[in-house]
């Protein structure tokens, strides 16, 4: 019996060991999945990404023997939304293993919709997720990665320099925001001037529950990042007044888990607003409540972007944000400096592919 389970393990580190070992999920796209208009929420589509990379990276981390493990989410790159997604469309979740580090899997995900009615095809996200893989034993020890083969020495060293960028940006993003709590009371409306950052900043707190988990007690990263996206929203609403949609998140950085049983405060604020796009400051704070000794702690942070569409899901100019005071103009000038460089990339990417 032994022998047997061997010699799968053995089979599935060998279907697994070759970069280009993938996963595929599907599902309709429902009422509940979706904005008053129709329109998915671009937090459920971040979920199911999410899920995606967790099956197989945690399958592939789970492909030799010794240590059972989970992977869990650490990074997830910078996600545009391509097209909009509908109720009744179906998404088609593709996820496919590029990289290993010794400690760290890179996965890329592919999303689809297909409206079913008309065979209508279009992709609609592309994004690149790290995954770490915890000890079942102790979930606070992380533990080897198997090897993959590479197609090219120049494929894995594109992999090599994407592992180096992401962490080095991951300890920066860590020294910025690490353990600095800034809570985000809930303004009086009334009392401030729309358009400014006061008046449109949002927060909502949550309960992890054992619905929101793993198996093992800490929260899915695909929970967390559409709680995240539900706050920008608001944010995004309250500011414009219109329909919203998610444009693209920039890296969102998971710095320390979140347990079952922690209050999780997630908050959001406007940073920087184009003609055209809001983007939005999001973080995560942790509050355990069974261990309250050891403190409130910022768990993940991330910048969403969004923006403002008509009835006929065109886009609409965006209200200018009413800056006060020299931290929100700080705040504001470095949102410019990333949309700045946002825009040149697409600009490049899109030469590139004429």
């Amino acid at each position: 019996m032994a022998l047997r389970q061997n010699q799968l393990l053995l089979h599935l580190w060998k279907q697994n060991c070759v970069a280009g070992a993938r996963n595929a999920t599907s599902r309709i796209m429902r009422p509940d999945d979706a904005n008053i208009v129709g329109n998915v929420h671009g937090g459920t589509i971040l979920k199911m990404i999410e899920e995606a990379g967790c099956i197989i990276g945690t399958r592939h981390c789970n492909s030799q023997t010794g240590d059972r493990c989970v992977a869990a989410l650490a990074r997830v790159e910078r996600t545009d939304f391509l097209h909009p997604m509908f109720i009744g469309e179906v998404a088609h979740v593709s996820a496919e293993i590029t990289y290993t580090s010794k400690n760290s899997v890179e996965v890329q995900v592919n999303v689809l919709s297909e409206n079913i009615v008309t065979g209508a095809k279009k992709l609609t996200n592309k994004a690149t997720l790290w995954y770490v893989p915890l000890s079942l034993q102790n979930v606070a020890k992380i533990i080897e990665v198997p090897p993959i083969e590479y197609s090219s020495p120049e494929q894995e060293e594109a992999g090599k320099k994407r592992y180096e960028a992401q962490k080095l940006e991951r300890i920066e993003t860590k020294e910025r925001n690490g353990e600095i709590i800034m809570s985000i009371s809930l303004p009086d409306r009334q009392t401030k001037e729309p358009y400014t950052v006061a008046f449109s900043q949002s927060s909502l707190i949550h309960l992890v529950g054992p619905s929101d988990c793993t198996l093992y007690g800490f929260v899915h990263g695909g929970v967390t990042m559409k709680l995240m996206d539900e706050v920008a929203g608001i944010v995004a609403a309250r500011h414009c007044k219109t329909n919203i949609v998610t444009a693209s998140v920039d890296a969102i950085n998971f710095h320390r888990k979140i347990k079952k049983g922690c209050v999780i405060t997630v908050s959001g604020r406007m940073t920087f607003t184009s003609n055209k796009s809001m983007e939005i400051e999001v973080f995560v704070d942790a509050d355990p409540l069974v261990e309250a000794e050891k403190g409130k702690y910022r768990a993940v942070t991330a910048f969403f972007t969004y923006i403002s569409l008509d009835k006929e899901n065109k886009p609409l100019p965006v209200p200018p944000l009413k800056l006060e005071g020299e931290e929100e103009q700080k705040r504001f000038e470095e949102g410019k400096a990333r949309y700045l460089q946002n825009k040149a990339k697409r600009l490049t990417d899109k030469e590139r592919q004429q």
